[in-house]
């Protein structure tokens, strides 16, 4: 008996967490590597799962062809502003250094099967996506350059709407990224406007809906403010897809619903409608 009595050796077997990916929705437990696979997508309800920027401009850019702009342009913090749980610099930077990322948008020059753009992604990652002065100044400075070189606007959004610890400044990107959507449309270049998940306040209320079209993934959660607060405010019960992208798509707000894995061949088909 012997063996009874050998030292047992912990089985190296990964976490869960490493193994399997569940479902928001629907509480499926699918494996990580086919959840990755399908960018990610639920194969069993087709639950569209958020994606960081980067991984949103690689699925829509052609390969190799996406080039980085306005890196050097990044957060402000003129209120020297503090909360209860700390320092809005100090968050800010820790999120930097987390990701790896300036600022909650990225933005560069690409082509999409051939065709130049100007593409950029939100994330909803860096402090919720949150739109601040240098997210602005970023999406400012993309249409002067898709006027001058004469490029459509391509840019997914996902936001919990304009970042409050900068204060009225945030706030003032919103009329900024408007403005700057005016004159692309007035120099005759498109806009094409992703919406993904999600995609709220004041991003919704500005630029995210200015779109010459407006495309959105199914489920996504679009709107303004919050469910609760709406209810609460008008003292009605809201319909239960209330401000998902189908109930939007009903009421004449998007134009299309896409499933993630068409998104690039429908933004190309509508490049090419529209003469690109």
């Amino acid at each position: 008996m012997a063996w009874l009595e050998e030292k047992t050796v912990a089985a190296n077997v990964p976490p869960a967490k490493e193994l399997w990916q569940v479902c928001p929705r629907c509480g499926a437990y699918v494996p990580k590597a086919e959840w990755n696979a399908a960018s990610p997508v639920c194969p069993r309800c087709n639950y569209h799962g958020r994606m960081k920027a980067r991984a949103r401009i690689a699925l829509l850019a052609d390969e190799g062809s996406f080039t980085e702009l306005y890196t050097e342009v990044s957060y402000s913090d003129h209120l020297s502003f503090h909360d209860a749980t700390g320092a809005y610099k100090e968050k800010v930077e820790a999120t930097i250094k987390k990701m790896g990322e300036g600022e909650s948008v990225t933005i560069g020059t690409a082509t999409m099967d051939k065709i130049p753009v100007m593409l950029g992604a939100m994330d909803f990652f860096f402090m919720g996506g949150s739109l601040g002065t240098g997210t602005g100044e970023r999406i400012c400075r993309a249409c002067e350059q898709a006027i001058a070189e004469r490029r459509p606007l391509v840019l997914c959004s996902a936001s919990g709407g304009a970042r409050m610890h900068e204060g009225i400044l945030s706030l003032m990107q919103m009329a900024r990224t408007s403005a700057a959507i005016g004159k692309l449309k007035a120099a005759g270049l498109p806009f094409i406007s992703i919406l993904t998940d999600p995609t709220t306040g004041g991003v919704s209320a500005s630029y995210a809906m200015l779109g010459d079209v407006n495309v959105t993934e199914p489920g996504v959660l679009i709107g303004f403010a919050g469910r609760r607060v709406i209810e609460n405010t008008i003292h009605q019960k809201l319909p239960d897809d209330f401000q998902t992208a189908e109930y939007l798509k009903a009421h004449g707000f998007i134009d299309k619903i896409v499933e993630r894995k068409d998104l690039k061949a429908f933004v190309v088909k509508t490049l090419h409608y529209m003469g690109f």
